[in-house]
């Protein structure tokens, strides 16, 4: 399964922070319903069990949606729960899942882009394109030098950190396909919603 762009139109990361009571694939369940078209689960601090005990139940849901399911980081439970990919950073390209598999890599200037395509990377994850909360380590990135990316490469580029309904017309022109967001849609009251509303705007920002 390699990456289709339009995968990547409205990708969302999870984020436990959010989760106010309610179960991780309850929100998910939410956003998808909103038309999310992408999902990557998102873990810090899980146990290994319980980690994957969760990635299964989420796997089931966006397969059940036809909607790609990407673990962030952990290969090794991508492996063992054979998920549609992994999102990995820099460092760790060298972990390959297998050669029907997605690739996400991080990437902040064109050099790290243009070794991520080589190395066989299949959409790169770009920014954070405006100021964000949780990255704190991510400098921001201006808009020139997104572009340059994304016209240095000829993998699909996806634009992440601080994107907001509000803000994200700021990328039109840009040359990406999708956004990847957070508490964009996660932190929001009304999941489903927001997550439409978000869509409906990248989908403005792109005809643009």
């Amino acid at each position: 399964m390699k990456c289709d762009p339009k995968d990547l139109l409205l990708y969302a990361v999870t984020d436990r922070h959010w989760l106010n009571g309610r179960t991780l694939v309850d929100v998910v369940k939410e956003s998808l319903d909103g038309g999310v078209t992408m999902i990557q689960l998102r873990e810090k601090s899980l146990d290994e069990g319980k980690f994957l005990e969760e990635a299964k139940e989420l796997q089931a849901l966006c397969r059940e949606r036809h909607v790609p399911f990407i673990v962030n980081d952990n290969v090794d439970i991508a492996k063992a729960m054979d998920a549609d990919g992994v999102h990995v950073g820099q460092d760790d390209m060298a972990a390959k899942l297998g050669p029907d598999k997605i690739i996400g890599v991080s990437a902040h200037t064109v050099e790290e882009a243009l070794l991520a395509e080589k190395q066989g990377a299949d959409y790169l994850g770009v920014g954070a394109v405006f100021p964000t909360s949780s990255k704190s380590d991510v400098g921001e990135m201006s808009y020139e030098t997104l572009k340059a990316i994304c016209k240095a490469v000829s993998i699909p580029v996806v634009a992440i950190g601080g994107i907001s309904q509000e803000n994200v017309a700021k990328l039109a022109g840009s040359g990406i396909c999708g956004v990847a967001v957070i508490s964009a849609i996660y932190a929001k009251k009304d999941i489903k919603a927001a997550a439409a509303d978000l869509k409906t705007a990248v989908e403005e920002m792109l005809k643009a």
